[in-house]
């Protein structure tokens, strides 16, 4: 009976998850420092975002690069198991909270999200809205599929990096 509750409560947490989110994949440590080195150097002058931050991975390889990060996780299973992992690194905070109701921290530098194909036009308008909002331009890596309608600043393998610029008050309003 106590396996009956542990399986069906993986299957509540995770399937919410990936209705209101993605479904959790787990990002490589290898590809992620690959992409932080030749993609977009990560320095410790960096504050990255990750969208959906899962196991924080990608959150603890851009901490080892000197960045703070915050990670966005909708799935209160993936952030007990985030926060325990990286629970002595002052540089990570992991939030249990979705993505497209929070607002970007002042600090931001990047925004890190796997797999956009299915909310590519979402995110773009997300990212959009708060370089607007914070009145600065923010970059967004992506990896394993590009932004539809953006054309990328560069890629490597299979990630994608993108600017977004606050576009002026009389644009804003058109």
């Amino acid at each position: 009976m106590t396996w009956f509750i542990v399986v069906g409560a993986l299957i509540i947490f995770f399937g919410f998850a990936t209705f209101f989110g993605a479904p959790y994949v787990p990002s490589r440590k290898r590809f992620i420092e690959s992409a932080f080195e030749k993609l977009y150097k990560v320095t410790s002058s960096d504050l990255i975002v990750d969208v959906g931050s899962g196991d924080g991975v990608v959150l603890r390889m851009a901490a080892k690069k000197g960045a703070r990060a915050v990670g966005y996780e909708i799935n209160p299973l993936l952030v007990l198991i985030s926060k325990l992992v990286s629970f002595r690194n002052s540089k990570i905070a992991v939030r249990l909270a979705n993505f497209w109701q929070v607002e970007l921290p002042a600090e931001t530098t990047i925004v890190y999200a796997f797999a956009v194909s299915r909310d590519g036009k979402k995110l773009k308008a997300k990212m959009q809205q708060e370089a607007d909002r914070l009145q600065k331009s923010l970059k967004l890596m992506c990896y394993a599929s590009p932004l539809p309608g953006k054309k990328a600043d560069a890629t490597f393998e299979a990630y994608h990096l993108y600017s977004f610029h606050p576009l002026h008050q009389s644009q804003a309003q058109v």
